[in-house]
């Protein structure tokens, strides 16, 4: 068998629990293919895995993390796809019912495995798949996001909110971006949002001095608890989707009657099901409209619990992305 560098997950816990160890090549079988990573994006899924959903009974441990990957087809097996190709992968089950991407190889279902219609460099291509897929399902799914609308992202500045601030602007919409942090304001509006507005006690006076009857869409990040505000700011049959939880873990005390307004529409998005059609789409407006894919930071395989350290303290202003290297497999 033939050896390959993956991080194995053995049990909860702080970045350290993250450990590079040498394991078996994975062998291929009907109906799945084996990629060659070349990079691979963090996401805060995955930082919950580590801190405590290891440790539930439909984890079975040791695991290699990891819910999305780039790379090139090593093995088709019994796929439509050729040796060589430049694919992406995403969810499906990826880092936590199957070893995911924390490795120089991934055997993953051919359903979740999708052409890479781009030239994009690597740690480029890395920084786009489970982001910018779900900032694409939340706008245009949930939200039906068109021109005519005055958007609203709590949580601006994270890496979901950079992609939707940019894939939002590619309709003509009004983008309304907000941070916690001031010095990050100037930030948002160099990477498309018409306005940029800081996220404290006074942000509900902040936007309705702007737009006096609200806006027409919220794409909520920060989480759960922060809907009973932002639903405040929406006009009559106006839309938020609950996408990320910035702030935390779900509160138990959510009442969804009391806290969506009458004549507020509440949606959100599950990642678990990309298509081709969609990733094409992505990749047709990033070339279109020249959409950057916004890199917080850059780490190899083996600095992978600093990596974790730096989402787990929101210090990434973007993707954080894993660079892989790997021996083709004969």
């Amino acid at each position: 068998m033939k050896k390959m560098k993956a991080v194995l997950l053995n049990g909860t816990g702080g970045p350290a629990v993250l450990q590079l160890s040498q394991v078996d090549v994975p062998v291929v079988k009907p109906g799945w293919v084996l990629v060659k990573i070349r990079a691979f994006g963090l996401n805060r899924a995955e930082l919950t895995l580590r801190q405590y959903e290891a440790d539930s009974s439909y984890i079975q441990l040791p695991i290699i993390p990891g819910i999305e990957c780039v790379g090139e087809i090593v093995d088709p097996s019994d796929s439509q796809f050729a040796v060589n190709d430049r694919v992406v992968a995403l969810m499906g089950g990826m880092g936590r019912s199957f070893d995911g991407s924390y490795a120089e190889y991934a055997l993953l279902p051919v359903t979740h495995v999708f052409l890479a219609k781009t030239n994009l460099e690597w740690t480029k291509l890395a920084a786009i798949p489970e982001t910018f897929f779900t900032a694409h399902g939340s706008l245009f799914e949930c939200l039906q996001l068109g021109q005519n609308d005055r958007l609203l992202i709590h949580g601006a500045t994270s890496a979901l909110g950079l992609a939707a601030i940019q894939l939002a602007k590619t309709t003509g919409c009004t983008v309304i971006g907000t941070s916690r942090k001031k010095e990050r304001l100037d930030f948002l509006k160099e990477v498309g949002a018409d306005f940029a507005v800081l996220d404290d006690e006074m942000l509900s006076k902040r936007i309705r001095d702007v737009f006096p009857d609200g806006v027409t869409k919220v794409l909520e990040l920060v989480g759960v608890r922060a809907i009973p505000e932002t639903t405040k700011l929406l006009k009559k049959h106006g839309i938020i989707c609950s996408t990320g939880q910035l702030g935390g873990n779900p509160t138990s005390s959510f009442d969804l009657i009391k806290s969506i307004p009458n004549g507020i529409y509440l949606s959100s998005f599950y990642s678990n099901y990309p298509t081709q059609e969609v990733i094409d789409d992505i990749f047709k407006r990033i070339e279109e409209y020249q959409l950057a894919t916004i890199i917080g930071a850059v780490f190899t395989l083996d600095e992978i619990a600093a990596a974790h350290e730096m989402m787990e303290n929101n210090q990434a202003q973007g993707k954080i992305v894993i660079r892989t290297t790997a021996d083709q497999v004969d």
